[in-house]
């Protein structure tokens, strides 16, 4: 391995070679049954034939040229994304991180543009996972990607989770711009707000004038059993990022926005060089319209609600290993007793099942949508065993 990589990852001693559906195939030869999916980004599983022929058609046409022209595909991927939202207009970026800062700067320009530049605080929730750009890492403002990076920006805040009086307060604030969400937290442990708690959070800022931005980064495109999270609730946000499946694995994310929403969003206030590239909304177009089909909505509601009930199964047999089961559709967590790192490494090395970490000691199952029943029956069998193992190692 290169000694000339910079040391920020802790990544697995395992060697990729290839992937096919739900599997990954190591360069030893080991295959492994993939419930991370390059975390919950490889939506359609690896190498989906329908994405891999339109990043080639497109390959052999044109890969960049930049938004000083018209580029092939973003007003198809827009309109797709429009037709099935809140949204009427769309920003493409090339990550979640981008995605959220385009949500953040919005918002602010949002109340500039209508004469109260004063509206810049933007609440978010303690365990939420934004990306990690300076304005996403201060909207979740958790000290683990803050520190070190300097002071804290200003405008930003964090809300407790559940602190519904704070949360009130925080509206009723004349500075305040925003309040940014994950409908259901990836990396802070798969908690899903509910329901009623997000119709209410929307009442409260349509009252005092603030917007409301979802992160749907992980828990969108499908993710929970329809096509938005917050669909479940109900309601809509103003400010929407997206990214990671969007692309079934290719890199591209977007900040979908209500027109009022971007007011201020003018000529010259954003831009990116590469986002929105016609390679990535080639694969965008085709990944849509896989993952929209309501087929593919209602494979997740099986699947989730098979894996589900088997793991609350795991939990009664195994009640020294697994402390709760959470979460929304295919996003689903795993709190454990043991250490969750030590967990995915028995799941990993033992029984080759790739699970992902999470906050507040979970592990997460993100397969992909398309995941099959022989497939959660064969997820499921092999975390039985790491659980088996898990007991054991406990023991001894």
């Amino acid at each position: 391995m290169s000694g000339h990589l910079m040391g920020v990852y802790n990544r697995a001693p395992v060697e990729v070679e290839r992937g096919e559906g739900a599997r990954l195939y190591a360069a030893d030869g080991t295959v492994y049954l993939d419930c991370v999916m390059g975390i919950s980004t490889n939506a359609l599983g690896h190498a989906h034939p329908k994405l891999v022929q339109a990043l080639k058609d497109q390959a052999e046409k044109l890969w960049h040229v930049s938004n000083i022209f018209k580029i092939p595909g973003q007003d198809a991927l827009a309109d797709r994304l429009c037709q099935n939202s809140f949204a009427d207009v769309v920003f493409f970026t090339n990550s979640g991180t981008e995605a959220v800062e385009c949500a953040l700067k919005t918002a602010r320009k949002y109340h500039s543009a209508n004469g109260q530049p004063e509206r810049i605080d933007i609440y978010g929730f303690d365990g939420s996972f934004h990306g990690r750009t300076y304005g996403a890492i201060n909207a979740a403002a958790n000290p683990s990607y803050t520190d070190g990076f300097g002071p804290p920006m200003a405008g930003f805040h964090q809300l407790k989770w559940g602190d519904h009086d704070a949360i009130k307060a925080a509206i009723a604030q004349p500075t305040t711009a925003a309040i940014i969400v994950e409908p259901v937290q990836g990396e802070g442990g798969c908690r899903a707000m509910p329901e009623q708690c997000l119709r209410g959070l929307r009442e409260l800022c349509d009252e005092y004038g603030v917007l409301i931005i979802f992160d749907e980064v992980q828990c969108g495109m499908g993710r929970t059993g329809k096509l938005w999270a917050h669909e479940w609730a109900g309601m809509a946000p103003d400010i929407m990022a997206i990214a990671k499946a969007l692309g079934g694995g290719f890199p591209v994310g977007a900040c979908l926005a209500t027109a009022e929403a971007a007011k201020g969003m003018t000529v010259g206030a954003h831009g990116s060089t590469f986002g929105g590239n016609p390679l990535a909304m080639a694969v965008g177009n085709a990944a849509f319209e896989e993952i929209s089909k309501p087929e593919t909505l209602a494979n997740v509601n099986e699947i989730a609600g098979y894996l589900k009930q088997q793991l609350h199964g795991l939990k009664e047999r195994f009640p020294d290993v697994i402390a709760d089961v959470r979460g929304k559709g295919l996003l689903i967590g795993i709190k454990l007793i043991p250490n969750n790192r030590e967990f995915m490494g028995w799941a990993r090395d033992e029984n080759h099942l790739l699970v992902a970490g999470g906050g507040d000691n979970c592990v997460r199952m993100l397969p992909p949508l398309n995941f099959t029943r022989d497939d959660a029956a064969e997820a499921i069998a092999r975390f039985e065993k790491t659980c088996e193992f898990a007991r054991g190692k406990m023991a001894g």
